[in-house]
C-alpha cells in the first residue's frame, strides 16, 4: 500500500466525462466533484426523477455546472446499445468515464432483462458492454476508465460453471464474484488498450465501507421485511467505526479518475485498518485478480454475453 496525495485543484474545464449511478450516492458525489472542476457531466440513470433530483444537487453543489441526464438500466443490454448508439451519434469525445453503479447481495436470485443473475449483469456485464460501446469516443477522447469494484473481491472467485449462479444462488458470494469480476476488466481493459493503442488509461478504486443506498437496496430485494443491515451500516458511521461518509469515500475513485498521478493498471482505496476507512492510497492487487489469463477467459465470456466486440474505430 502506498499513500497518494490529492492535488488541491483539478481543472477539468473542456473535459466530457461520463458517471454511472449518479443517481445518489457515490456516483453523485464524483459527478458533483467532476462538475465543481468545470467538467461537462453526463448522468446516464434509470429513473428519471431520481436524476432530476441529482441535477438539482449537482448545480447546488456546483454553480454554473454543465451537467444533463442520459437514459441507461444497466440492467438491460438493449438500454446499453441505446446509450451508446446516441452518444456515438453526437460523435463528442469522452474523457472520463467512471464505472460506478452497481448492486449488492439482493436476498433471492434476480435477472436482468437479458437473463443474467442480476449483480454480475448490473455490476459487471453491464459496464463492459457500455465501455466497449462508448470504445471509439473513449479511445478519440483518451479517456481515463475507472471501474468501482469493492474489498468484497479480495474473497471472490470466479465461479466458471455457474457464472450465473443458476445451480445455486448466494447473495454475498454472487457479489463478491461480480466486483472481482470489475476488478479484472478494469485492469485487461489497460492491458488491451496498450496492446491495440486504444489510448485508454484504465484503472479501478474501491470506496471502503462507505453508507449509501446500497445497503438498502439490494438486500431488501426479495425479502418480506426489511434487512437489518442499512440499521447497522448507519449506527457504525454515527459512531465512527468501520464506516465513513460518501464525501471520503469517493476519494479513491476521484484520485483515479483525475489525477494526473494516477497510472493504468494500478488499484485504488483506503489507507486505514482492513481498508474499511482512509485517506486514498495505491493498493496491492488482489490475489484472484492477478490471473491474466482468467481475466482474458473472462473479457472472452463477457463479450458473448455482452454480445460486444471492442473496436476503437
Amino acid at each position: 500500500m502506498r499513500k497518494v496525495t490529492m492535488r488541491n485543484t483539478i481543472d477539468l474545464t473542456g473535459r466530457l466525462a461520463v458517471v454511472t449511478g449518479a443517481s445518489g450516492g457515490l456516483g453523485l458525489g464524483l459527478a458533483t466533484r467532476l462538475a465543481a472542476a468545470g467538467a461537462e457531466v453526463l448522468l446516464p440513470v434509470r429513473d428519471q426523477a431520481r436524476g432530476e433530483a441529482a441535477l438539482s444537487r449537482v448545480r447546488a453543489g456546483a454553480p454554473g455546472a454543465d451537467v444533463s441526464l442520459r437514459e441507461l438500466d444497466l440492467a438491460s443490454l438493449r438500454s446499453v446499445r441505446a446509450l451508446g448508439d446516441a452518444l456515438n451519434a453526437e460523435g463528442r469525445p469522452i474523457h472520463i468515464l467512471i464505472n460506478n453503479a452497481g448492486l449488492m447481495t439482493p436476498a433471492t436470485r434476480h435477472t436482468t432483462a437479458d437473463g443474467l443473475e442480476l449483480q454480475f449483469g448490473t455490476n459487471h456485464v453491464g459496464h463492459f458492454a457500455l465501455t466497449g460501446r462508448l470504445l471509439p469516443l473513449l479511445s478519440a477522447g483518451q479517456a481515463r476508465v475507472t471501474t468501482m469494484t469493492s474489498s468484497a473481491a479480495r474473497h471472490a472467485k470466479l465461479n466458471w460453471a455457474d457464472l450465473q449462479s443458476d445451480q445455486a444462488y448466494a447473495p454475498v458470494r454472487a457479489y463478491n464474484q461480480s466486483k472481482l469480476a470489475n476488478l479484472m476488466f478494469a485492469l485487461e481493459l489497460d492491458r488491451r488498450s496498450r496492446a491495440a493503442g486504444w489510448g485508454i488509461v484504465s484503472n479501478a478504486a474501491h470506496p471502503g465501507t462507505t453508507l449509501t443506498g446500497l445497503y438498502a437496496a439490494g438486500p431488501n430485494m426479495g425479502r418480506e421485511r426489511p434487512s437489518p443491515i442499512e440499521a447497522v451500516m448507519t449506527r457504525l458511521a454515527r459512531w465512527g467505526v468501520l464506516v465513513q461518509g460518501i464525501d471520503r469515500g469517493l476519494l479513491p475513485a476521484l484520485y483515479a479518475a483525475t489525477s494526473p498521478d494516477a497510472v493504468g493498471g494500478h488499484f485504488y482505496g483506503p489507507d486505514g485498518f482492513g481498508q474499511f476507512t482512509g485517506g486514498p492510497a495505491e493498493l496491492k492487487i488482489y490475489r484472484p485478480a492477478r490471473d491474466e489469463a482468467a481475466a482474458a477467459r473472462l473479457w472472452d465470456v463477457s463479450s458473448r454475453l455482452a454480445g460486444v466486440e471492442f473496436a476503437a474505430a
